[in-house]
């Protein structure tokens, strides 16, 4: 069960690392905030990919806790901008974008397995998630 949880936390955070780096220079011109949308797609692309690699090299609960606040949180700003035009926050720009693609899916999938998983795995007993990483170093 650790190796599956771990398989699809790395899995999910990659899916969201890859959309938000693709769709990065689309954001460039949308307007508000001291942080332009594509240097937050960016970011986002940046913490979700680094959050992936602690999963994959160091399943613990702590790395599985980072994880779910990255994905969680991922799931309820695409959520959060396609239903509610909320302008400017702070020093976020208006990301509102009611308009429903291919890629939100991805990134909603993606997104919504790693937060699962990752709560899972913040939860599963000790013993399973360092048997998963033995089992990963004997290979």
């Amino acid at each position: 069960m650790g190796m599956l949880l771990r398989v699809l936390v790395v899995a999910g955070l990659v899916i969201d690392a890859v959309v938000h780096w693709r769709f990065a220079p689309d954001m460039a011109f949308v307007e508000g905030g001291s942080i332009e949308g594509d240097t937050l797609f960016r970011l986002q692309a940046a913490v979700a990919a680094v959050s992936a690699v602690l999963v994959a090299v160091r399943p613990r609960r702590w790395t599985y806790a980072v994880a779910f606040v990255v994905a969680a949180t991922a799931v309820g700003a695409l959520l959060l901008y396609l239903w509610v035009d909320v302008g400017v926050l702070g020093p976020l720009p208006d990301m509102h974008d009611p308009v429903w693609y291919g890629e939100k899916t991805w990134s909603l999938v993606g997104e919504g397995v790693a937060a699962l998983a990752a709560l899972g795995g913040v939860f599963l007993p000790r013993a399973e998630r360092q048997g998963a990483s033995r089992h990963a170093e004997a290979v």
